[in-house]
Order: structure tokens, then sequence, then C-alpha cells
């Protein structure tokens, strides 16, 4: 299928646009989260493990992140250390797979993520509704 040139600028213009938003965005949530050393990344991390595991004890597999955040594996899997380390999150090898690695959020992460998430929130209200306006 052919774009033509006209369209195609169109494209181009609408897909920078998208770009900008999510780069201007992310900038804001860093600096927001900041004070409380977490970054967009991090927090999107915590954010992601909050909703899939909605119970202390609950855990995800690694995996499962991979593709709903926008890291490579290899950066993912640096970020959990980090988060790991500053006792935000808890890793396990998966007894079914030994390949696999379960990660759950502990009580500290989840105390973090509560605080955080209206900051966060409101970043995305204000940036977003920006973007649309």
């Amino acid at each position: 299928m052919a774009v033509k040139t006209g369209e195609g600028t169109r494209l181009e213009e609408r897909w920078r646009d998208i770009l900008a938003v999510h780069a201007r965005t992310m900038c804001e949530i860093d600096r927001a989260l900041h004070p409380h050393g977490l970054g967009a990344s991090d927090f999107e991390v915590l954010d992601l493990l909050a909703a899939e595991t909605l119970a202390e004890g609950d855990h995800c597999r690694v995996q499962n992140l991979v593709g709903r955040v926008h890291l490579s594996q290899s950066a993912l899997s640096r970020l959990i250390g980090r988060l790991e380390k500053e006792g935000l999150v808890q890793r396990t090898v998966c007894a079914e797979d030994r390949r696999g690695v379960w990660v759950n959020l502990t009580r500290k992460g989840r105390e973090l993520h509560a605080e955080v998430l209206p900051l966060q929130r409101s970043v995305l209200g204000r940036m977003l509704t920006e973007s649309t306006d």
C-alpha cells in the first residue's frame, strides 16, 4: 500500500507529535518523582506490579513485564535489580522453570507506589490534557 506524499507528511508530523508528547510527559514524571528517588520507568514497573500483584505476596513473571514497558529485557532486568537493592521489589527464581524469574512488590514498594501514584497521575492528566487542546 503506497502512501501519498501529502498523507505521508501528515503521518510523519502526527508521529513526531506523539513522540514529543511522550518525551515531555516522561520528563515531567521524572521531575515529579525525583524527590522520592524514582524515575518514570521505575514508577512504570512499580505501577504494573501493583496492578498485577494485588495482594501482598502475589508475584509476576518478569517476562510478563517485557513488552509492557519501553525497555529492553536487559534494561528491565537492571531496573528491577536497582529496585530490589532499594527494597522495593523482591525477585525469586521460578521453581517450575529455572530460567523464569518472579518479582513482587515489597511492603516498602507498595507504600512508595501509593505515595507517588497521585503525583504521576496528576502529571499525566496535565500533560495529556494539554496535548489534546
